[in-house]
């Protein structure tokens, strides 16, 4: 049976449609023994968006941005987050939307990138599906200094390091946002699988 045949929404009520939009959702679902069971949830729709992990292949080096996050803030972080650029997409494509993002951000210009997922971030409340994309940069690629949009509250800092900085970061808590964590460490794969191979 299709999910969709286990599902039965009865009512959709908008709790708030503000920065985003909060809906609550009265449904029933087809549990596993055919009974039907009314549950009730929450869902946070933002959009969809995409991230790239810049990195340069002949220094080993990776391109992050570091800002001010509020809702990392609100728990208990000081909420300046160390992550790859991205943004929502805004109707726009992914691959369109990213290389505006990287522009805006980090004030690079890349030209290939290379989808290497797509993944769901909090799909326990939050709709949003994110792509993931990886991008090679270098010194000729600069266009301005990034640092985000002004008008938008923005104020983005760049970080360049080794990725085996980037990692230790990772093991040090320094770096704790998820879709730069998924990122480095699908690089670090690749690097590992392409050493193995050359090794063959």
């Amino acid at each position: 049976m299709e999910t969709k045949e286990r599902v039965r929404i009865h009512e959709t009520v908008t709790l708030s449609d503000d920065w985003y939009v909060l809906r609550k959702v009265i449904f029933d679902f087809q549990r596993r023994d055919g009974t039907w069971q009314q549950q009730s949830r929450e869902t946070y729709d933002c959009g969809n968006g995409a991230t790239i992990l810049l990195h340069n292949p002949k220094t080993g080096t990776v391109l992050l941005t570091r800002q001010f996050r509020m809702s990392a803030f609100v728990n208990g972080h000081d909420g300046m987050l160390i992550e790859a650029p991205g943004g929502l997409l805004d109707n726009a494509s992914p691959e369109d939307r990213i290389r505006v993002e990287v522009e805006e951000e980090t004030g690079y210009r890349v030209h290939h990138i290379e989808k290497i997922f797509e993944a769901f971030m909090g799909p326990g409340s939050v709709t949003e599906k994110l792509y993931f994309y990886l991008g090679e940069y270098g010194g000729s690629m600069r266009m301005n200094d990034g640092g985000g949009v002004v008008e938008e509250g923005e104020v983005i800092e760049t970080i360049e390091v080794s990725l085996r900085v980037a990692l230790e970061m990772i093991e040090s808590g320094e770096i704790m946002d998820g879709k730069t964590i998924m990122l480095l460490q699908h690089l670090a794969l690749k690097a590992v699988s392409l050493l193995a191979h050359s090794r063959q």
